[in-house]
């Protein structure tokens, strides 16, 4: 009975990348909101303080954690803290995400290249097979939540290598559930359209007021973390009803 009740208290535990504006900070938010500790990641202190604000949390259940995801150890080092500190993970959000305006892939520097890889793709592999071994490590049933983009099914010009790493995530998150399933870990990708976050800059072809909202992202995040323990939700795909592109019609 004593176990019984101590896993219905035991601390909930979510790490969120890019958690400093957007999508990661709209995530944090409800996910602080049902009650989870939080471990909250970005490049940019100040961003971060206001996210910690919003979700209401005292520093000691609002870790932060400053990191450029692009680099090969910041995988490796943002989950050593998280255990650090909470002793356990039970969901990741691997939200972060990067790219440059468009460029002609001809014109693409080597530089971005390996930056837009390493954000979308390198990273959130890493950072769920670090997170799923402690979550087994723990014996926890945990939630693996990662943030594509339809640009991996849109294929527009001057977006081929990050659609190609937005791509690669999709099929990695398919293929690690495969393996992971059966240890009691979710894992699911969220490919969301046109979101107005300060990432897509002002387009006088685009109605804004018709694009998704971060809120919107972070309440499929929220379905998948509060999905019934049979249930994994492998794919979600978010549009917005009316499209963006068609302004005036």
């Amino acid at each position: 009975m004593e176990h019984e009740q101590e896993q219905e208290t035991r601390q909930r535990v979510a790490i969120v990348t890019g958690a400093g504006r957007g999508v990661g900070r709209a995530t944090a938010i409800a996910l602080a909101r049902a009650g989870f500790a939080l471990c909250l990641a970005a490049r940019t202190r100040e961003e971060l303080e206001q996210t910690r604000a919003l979700c209401g949390l005292v520093p000691a259940r609002s870790l932060i954690v400053l990191l450029d995801l692009a680099q090969e150890e910041a995988p490796e080092n943002l989950i050593e803290t998280a255990l650090d500190h909470f002793g356990q993970v039970d969901v990741l959000v691997n939200n972060a995400g990067w790219a440059p305006a468009r460029t002609p892939l001809i014109k693409m520097s080597a530089a971005d290249q390996d930056r837009i890889l390493a954000i979308n793709l390198r990273a959130p592999i890493a950072l769920t097979r670090l997170a799923a071994q402690g979550m087994t490590a723990h014996g926890h049933a945990g939630v693996i939540v990662n943030v594509a983009s339809d640009a991996a099914r849109r294929m527009p010009s001057g977006e081929a290598i990050y659609a190609a790493a937005k791509a690669g995530l999709i099929a990695f998150t398919h293929a690690a559930f495969a393996e992971l399933r059966e240890r009691g870990i979710k894992l699911s990708v969220i490919i969301p359209g046109l979101v107005d976050t300060s990432l897509i800059p002002q387009n006088k072809r685009l109605d804004r007021t018709l694009m998704l909202r971060a809120d919107d992202v972070a309440a499929a995040v929220m379905s998948i973390v509060d999905a019934p323990a049979g249930v994994c939700p492998v794919e979600v795909v978010l549009q917005p009803q009316r499209d963006p592109l068609r302004t005036g019609q």
